[in-house]
C-alpha cells in the first residue's frame, strides 16, 4: 500500500504558506525542542518573561529602540495607526492592503480614523498619487489632513509582490517633509529583505513603526511584534488590553517565534535559492512553466499544458509528499516557496513534478 503523506511529515515538501506546518505535533515538537536549551520564563498577561526577550531581540533586528508582543497583526497596524493619528486626520493606504480589505473596517468603527485607498489594484501608489491626495486632505473647506500612511509589503492579495526599496525611500522621504507618520506593514519584511538580499535595517529605518507577523513564518501559533521608538511603544501595552488582548501565558508563543527566528534567514535565502535552481530545472521541459511576478517574493505561477487534469495532478504529486494547491477556480496554482522545500534534491521534486504530470493526460 503507497505511503500518504501528511503536511507535517519531515520528509513533505508544501508549497503553501511562507514557512512549515504549523499542526499540534509540530507546535509541540518545537517547543520541546526550544525548552531543551532554555528556560520557559513566564509572563504576566504578556508583560516580562520571553515575551520580553522576544521583544528586545526583534527590536534589536530591526533597528529600533523598542517593540511589543500583539496577539495578531490586526491589532498590531490598527494601534500603530491608531497612535500616530491620534483623533487628527486620514490614513492613507493602498487599495490592495489587508488593512483596506480584510479588518471589516476596524479602524474607522474602532478608533474613528479614516483610511484613504491610493492605487486601486495596484501594487503600491507613488509619490505623484500621494500628492494629490494630500494637498486634498489639506485644501478642503474642513481641514483633514492625511496624517499617517501606512505601506504594506509584501502585498499578499498581489501574489506577494514587494515595493521596491527605492519606492519606499520616496514615499518616506515626503511622508517626513510633510510631518506624516509612516507605517511599515511588514508582516512578511524579513522574507522581503532576503529575496532582494537586503538587510531588514533598510526598510525598517524608512518608518516610525513597523510591524513583523509570528506565524506566517517563523512557527509561532499566532502574534505578531510591533517596533518603534521609545515614546510610541511605551504604554501601548494598556491599549493592547483594552482590545481584550493582554493574553496570558505569551511566553509559549514567544518561545516558538524565538525557535522560528533562530536560523530563519539562513533557511529562507537558502530555499529561495534552492527554488530558482529548481523552476531553472522544471523549465527546461515544455511540458511545465513556472514564472515570477514583476517585484516578486516568494510566489510563483505554476503553468502546464491545456490537456492536463488538474486533481489528477494534485493527487499524484501528494504521492510523492509534495503538495500544491489550486485556486478556487481550479485551474491556476500559486508556488509558494519556504523551507520545506530543503526536505528534498531538487532532483526529487523535478521527477516527482513530470511524473505527476505525465499520469495526468485526460483522454
Amino acid at each position: 500500500m503507497p505511503r500518504k503523506y501528511k503536511i507535517d511529515d519531515d520528509d513533505a515538501v508544501v508549497f503553501r504558506g511562507d514557512g512549515e506546518a504549523r499542526t499540534g505535533n509540530t507546535l509541540l515538537k518545537r517547543l520541546n525542542d526550544f525548552a531543551q536549551n532554555n528556560l520557559l520564563e513566564d509572563d504576566d498577561f504578556s508583560v516580562g518573561g520571553l515575551v520580553q526577550q522576544l521583544e528586545n531581540e526583534m527590536a534589536s533586528k530591526l533597528g529600533k529602540p523598542k517593540a511589543i508582543f500583539m496577539p495578531s497583526g490586526t491589532l498590531a497596524n490598527h494601534l500603530a495607526i491608531r497612535r500616530h493619528a491620534g483623533t487628527d486626520g486620514r490614513a492613507a493606504v493602498q487599495e490592495q492592503s489587508h488593512i483596506f480589505n480584510d479588518t471589516g473596517d476596524s479602524i474607522q468603527r474602532l478608533s474613528g480614523i479614516n483610511l484613504v485607498p491610493l492605487g486601486y489594484n495596484k501594487v503600491y501608489f507613488d509619490t505623484d498619487e500621494l500628492h494629490k491626495a494630500y494637498e486634498t486632505s489639506i485644501t478642503g473647506r474642513v481641514l483633514n489632513p492625511i496624517s499617517v500612511v501606512s505601506i504594506e509589503t509584501p502585498v499578499r492579495r498581489k501574489h506577494g509582490q514587494v515595493v521596491p526599496l527605492e519606492e519606499l525611500s520616496k514615499l518616506s522621504k515626503f511622508c517626513k517633509t510633510n510631518g506624516i507618520r509612516v507605517h511599515l506593514d511588514g508582516a512578511r519584511i524579513f522574507m522581503q529583505a532576503i529575496v532582494n538580499n537586503k538587510d531588514v535595517k533598510e526598510y525598517a529605518r524608512l518608518f516610525e513603526s513597523v510591524y513583523v507577523s509570528l506565524y506566517k513564518y517563523l512557527g509561532a501559533p499566532f502574534g505578531s511584534i510591533l517596533a518603534g521608538e521609545t515614546d510610541f511603544i511605551d504604554g501601548m501595552h494598556h491599549q493592547r488590553r483594552m482590545f481584550g488582548s493582554g493574553l496570558a501565558n505569551s511566553s509559549l508563543v514567544a518561545a516558538l517565534a524565538l525557535h522560528g527566528l533562530d536560523n530563519f534567514e539562513n533557511k529562507f535565502s537558502k530555499a529561495i535559492d534552492k527554488a530558482n535552481e529548481l523552476f531553472s530545472s522544471l523549465n527546461k521541459s515544455e511540458r511545465v512553466s513556472v514564472k515570477g511576478f514583476e517585484h516578486g517574493s516568494n510566489i510563483f505561477e505554476l503553468k502546464m499544458a491545456e490537456n492536463i487534469n488538474i486533481d489528477q495532478f494534485v493527487l499524484n504529486l501528494r504521492n510523492f509528499g509534495i503538495f500544491v494547491f489550486p485556486e478556487d477556480n481550479q485551474s491556476d496554482i500559486y508556488i509558494h516557496v519556504n523551507a520545506t522545500i530543503l526536505h528534498r534534491s531538487n532532483a526529487e521534486i523535478t521527477k516527482a513534478f513530470l511524473d505527476a504530470i505525465d499520469e495526468s493526460f485526460n483522454d
